[in-house]
């Protein structure tokens, strides 16, 4: 990427910071934010979460004030997908809003979801990760609002869709601006390697041969593919040559990939009767592929029984794809193609890490900071970040390291490459690299306990067998599940997998000691790690309670874990140096 394209779009990004900062806290006027801001949750009890989060930040005047924060929850039953989200979502703003909907502008963030890979914001959001920038601290919400501050004001009634976990950067020239003011589907475009294409949706556009010539052009797309292979790419007509070595990309071949898209009211309304011709759903259905594949003059219904990338695949699904494809043939689908844009993934613990600690470049974009709102932070720590804590001035955090919403005692540490979220580390203890460590607040027996859940930075919580006589197949800490469990004094047979029994994984392995206090469950846990990786023995108490992080979220309890963070916010503000 130029020098010249590079300092455009970190100048472009820190307008949106500056415009949205400004916006904070204070009563917008009509037309110049969101009317709007939906944030979809998978079942009631995230809902409770989110809304609860959102009223706390309304309170402490960090968002735009006048503005309608919605959290619209998927039906109870099968999970949905995001499709399904969609559609539930603007059938629950028309019951709302009735005939007032067709004059808003509303923003609607996908956000429901276990966060398997980034553990640390399963209880509360992925929408609120804690991002180091900003005044009081950004999490994901604030910087999506911000990222697309300019939205609102050149936007036609209808709907904004966008996702929790990614970061759109973008720069125009100074006589242009994205505009959504098209019938139909209005997607951005984000120019990528075609190795990118493979993990997200493409678009096959009129003119593939053409270069792009200015930072934003608007165009129309000829059909969608979705997470297509290069030969697939290629076959089509998506990839596009470069033909000048400017804007984002150096490579000379690349593709358009989706991010973020815009439905008109009409269209609003269209999708509320395709939820009525649908029924209840009982599948996942995907607001990307199985939308926008559905859209441009080229689109064919071959996709609707290609079922490659469904986690789970149901008995109607091909059905009800048939269904959408032919009730949304012929909308049109237009295309902002961004050349001058960036789009991050922060999703999974190991780009949560790369992107706060290390990416330079997202670093100078957004002006991240190594310590963001966190008191006592040790001037010789580089390379981490420290967001939203109270360490004593004794510790030290190894680089590519995140610490969050955390507490550190005298002469505490964390190694190299770990993540130590909502915890209390005593004095002395040390956090070995690598590792990842989240405190969490439970309901047990009528009473307030707690544990922390430990994994390696790389363990796939995912990965599930067929029965508990499979565990060694499970790899903890890069050991097999059995190995630490040898170490723990634990035999196999006794180790209890909560919820479906013929799905075994790290996610459902009750291993995890429930204790009557924040500082003793981080510090068994980190004993019971310690014992794996050394090879030695840790002898868990007689009658020591095992969770799984499944079962904690199950009865996890949200006041106590936001009054930890209330507590942290009062001691930070408190001590601060500008106080």
């Amino acid at each position: 990427m130029s020098q010249e394209y590079m300092i455009k779009l970190q100048t472009a990004t820190r307008e949106k910071l500056r415009r949205f900062n400004s916006l904070r806290a204070r009563q917008v006027q009509p037309g110049e934010f969101w009317d709007v801001v939906v944030v979809t949750a998978a079942d009631v009890s995230q809902k409770e979460a989110y809304e609860l989060q959102i009223r706390g930040k309304v309170d402490r005047k960090e968002l735009p004030l006048g503005v309608h924060y919605k959290v619209l929850s998927d039906p109870p039953g099968s999970k949905i997908g995001n499709g399904g989200s969609t559609l539930h979502a603007l059938q629950q703003l028309s019951d709302i809003y009735e005939k007032t909907l067709s004059r808003l502008r509303v923003i609607l963030i996908h956000a429901g979801g276990l966060s398997q890979r980034l553990p640390s914001a399963s209880a509360l959001g992925k929408i609120f990760t804690a991002v180091p920038l900003g005044d009081p601290l950004y999490q994901m919400l604030e910087l999506k609002l911000a990222l697309y501050v300019d939205f609102p004001s050149q936007m036609k009634p209808g709907v904004l869709v966008t996702c929790a976990d990614d970061i759109e950067l973008y720069s125009t020239a100074e006589h242009e601006s994205v505009t959504f003011d098209k019938p139909g589907f209005t997607a951005l475009a984000h120019p990528s390697p075609l190795s990118i294409g493979t993990t997200h949706g493409v678009f096959v556009l009129d003119s593939k041969e053409k270069s792009p010539s200015s930072e934003m052009e608007n165009t129309s797309c000829l059909r969608f593919l979705h997470k297509p292979s290069i030969s697939e790419m290629r076959g089509r007509g998506a990839v596009c040559k470069r033909q000048s070595a400017c804007f984002s990309l150096s490579d000379t071949e690349f593709v358009y990939t989706d991010s973020t898209y815009y439905i008109d009211f009409d269209t609003a309304k269209s999708l509320l009767k395709l939820l009525k011709e649908l029924g209840p759903l009982d599948c996942e259905v995907d607001a990307y592929g199985d939308f926008l594949q559905a859209l441009g003059p080229k689109a064919t219904i071959d996709y609707t029984s290609n079922t490659a990338n469904v986690t789970k695949e149901e008995s109607n699904l091909v059905e009800i794809r048939q269904k959408i494809f032919h009730h949304l043939k012929g909308t049109p689908l237009n295309v902002i193609l961004l050349n001058n844009s960036k789009f991050y993934h922060i999703g999974t613990t190991s780009e949560y890490l790369f992107h706060l600690t290390e990416d330079v470049t997202l670093r100078s974009e957004l002006g991240l900071l190594s310590s963001a709102f966190s008191v006592h932070m040790n001037e010789n720590s580089s390379g981490c970040c420290v967001m939203y804590s109270v360490l004593n001035p004794s510790c030290s955090v190894g680089a590519g390291s995140v610490v969050e919403y955390s507490r550190l005692g005298a002469g505490a540490s964390v190694g190299r490459g770990s993540i130590v979220s909502s915890c209390w580390v005593s004095a002395g203890l040390s956090v070995p690299d690598g590792v990842f460590m989240h405190s969490l607040c439970v309901n047990h027996k009528h009473q307030t306990r707690f544990l922390t859940v430990v994994f390696g930075i790389n363990d796939n919580l995912k990965r599930s067998v067929e029965s508990p006589a499979y565990m060694e197949e499970l790899t903890l800490f890069g050991l097999s599940l059995a190995e630490c469990l040898s170490h723990w004094g634990l035999k196999n047979e006794v180790l209890r997998f909560s919820g479906d029994a013929s799905s075994c994984s790290l996610w459902n392995a009750c291993l995890f000691p429930v204790c009557s206090d924040l500082q003793s469950s981080f510090s068994m846990s980190l004993e019971m790690l310690q014992a794996a990786l050394s090879g030695s023995t840790f002898t868990l108490p007689k009658d020591t309670k095992l969770m799984s992080m499944q079962e904690a979220l199950q009865c996890k309890n949200l006041e106590e874990m936001l009054k930890f963070r209330k507590g942290l916010y009062e001691d930070i503000t408190q001590k601060r140096p500008n106080n």
